[in-house]
């Protein structure tokens, strides 16, 4: 896509800190890191989020991101790592380029878990909630 960010990155036509690189993906610092060590991992082919990643790219992808937390555990060596992606702009996405965070995590840093993301509870049915998911047949 001419006006992604990460195309432009993927193409050489824009810098960025690559930490780890293959024929499929790219991974590089965020220039907004949450923590030392902050990378994003991309597909190099153009996707804006996983469901519109080609089934035959997610493997490759998924495999540059256990590559990537394995070089940021041995280089780093933090006490843990979060692992995530927005899907969609309500969700906070904010490049229309499918991109996992990959977030090292440092003893006393003040985070949480993924549950922490979210700071309202719930109080729902989890059976009702449960039979509306499973009755959608893809």
């Amino acid at each position: 896509m001419p006006d992604c960010i990460f195309c432009k990155i993927v193409a050489g036509e824009m810098k960025a800190h690559t930490v780890y690189e293959n024929e499929n993906v790219l991974a590089f610092l965020d220039i907004h890191p949450a923590s030392r060590g902050h990378t994003m991992v991309i597909p190099k082919v153009h996707a804006e989020r996983l469901d519109l990643l080609e089934d035959r790219h997610v493997g490759s992808l998924f495999l540059g991101v256990k590559n990537v937390m394995a070089l940021l555990e041995k280089a780093l060596k933090p006490g843990g790592l979060n692992v995530g992606w927005n899907h969609g702009w309500a969700a906070g996405q904010h490049v229309n380029h499918l991109h996992v965070h990959i977030i090292p995590r440092y003893a006393g840093d003040g985070g949480g878990g993924i549950q922490s993301l979210i700071r309202s509870s719930v109080k729902e049915d989890l059976a009702s909630v449960a039979s509306q998911i499973r009755a959608v047949v893809m």
